[in-house]
């Protein structure tokens, strides 16, 4: 098999590997013998330079022609997610929403604390089963390509540091990948990290699909839904599933013909 380097969104180049297609299709629930078969058109027709972009629209689009659009939708869950921010939905609310249903209790939203030296606002305040309290720093980007570093791992510690007995654990959230540098310096500090495809086997990815905790935004509403949904509290995707739409239709205006296709569209999705 003829060897390719390909563009990542952050600039760099690297050699373009076919099976993270199969494997990406298959976590979105594509049939394996599909998965595959996806991979070997993508590969037949990259070049040198593509951009990883590319690929990913490549993907969508034989997953749309081929596939449920379920499939085409849980495929987008990291896109879907990185159009929370500019909506107005809270990454912080989300990730609470998420972790709650691992277990810790919310105790605030962006609240702020005085520390031992200045005043804090803290994205978030947990307690886990056994009683623990958690600090909690989300770091959000809305474009690809950016990696969570050692800057921000630094920076979580130095807030649990000041703010001291008020909280017994640190962890940091964010929505893409983290560098090594970060993971070593969590590692040898205690500090949880949550991102993108790590922990391995149990990254935030992971955790959205093991309990269908998608984002509204992977169903594809326009922005003005979006934002009527997100000021009814719709952040989860199968909300949708728990309120009565004619009730939701009135309060937003959003067409209970389009409310009953999303509703569908989740149901789809969330298997």
């Amino acid at each position: 098999m003829k060897k390719i380097i390909i563009t990542k969104a952050n600039g760099q180049k690297a050699e373009f590997d076919p099976r993270k297609v199969v494997i990406t299709c298959i976590r979105a629930g594509a049939d394996p013998i599909l998965a595959k078969r996806i991979s070997r058109q993508i590969h037949s027709r990259a070049h040198y330079g593509m951009s990883t972009k590319e690929i990913y629209r490549m993907v969508l689009k034989y997953l749309s022609d081929n596939a449920t659009p379920a499939i085409k939708h849980r495929y987008r869950l990291k896109e879907s997610i990185m159009k929370m921010g500019p909506a107005g939905f809270s990454f912080e609310s989300y990730v609470g929403q998420i972790l709650r249903h691992f277990g810790y209790k919310v105790k605030s939203i962006g609240a702020k604390m005085q520390g031992r030296c200045v005043i804090h606002e803290v994205d978030l305040a947990l307690e886990s089963e056994n009683g623990k309290k958690w600090l909690v720093e989300c770091k959000y980007h809305n474009f690809p390509g950016r990696y969570t570093g050692l800057k921000e791992s630094l920076y979580t510690h130095a807030r649990f540091l000041d703010l001291g007995e008020k909280f017994d654990n640190e962890m940091l959230v964010c929505n893409t990948k983290v560098s090594p540098e970060a993971i070593t310096y969590a590692t040898c500090i205690g500090q949880r990290i949550l991102s993108w495809r790590f922990p391995q086997n149990m990254g935030l990815e992971t955790m959205i699909e093991q309990k269908k905790l998608y984002p509204v935004t992977i169903l594809g509403p326009s922005k003005k839904e979006l934002y009527l949904l997100s000021e009814n509290n719709i952040m989860i995707a199968k909300d949708l599933l728990d309120v009565d739409l004619y009730e939701l239709a009135q309060k937003t205006r959003i067409p209970i013909k389009r409310l009953v296709f999303l509703q569908r569209l989740t149901n789809q999705i969330i298997g």
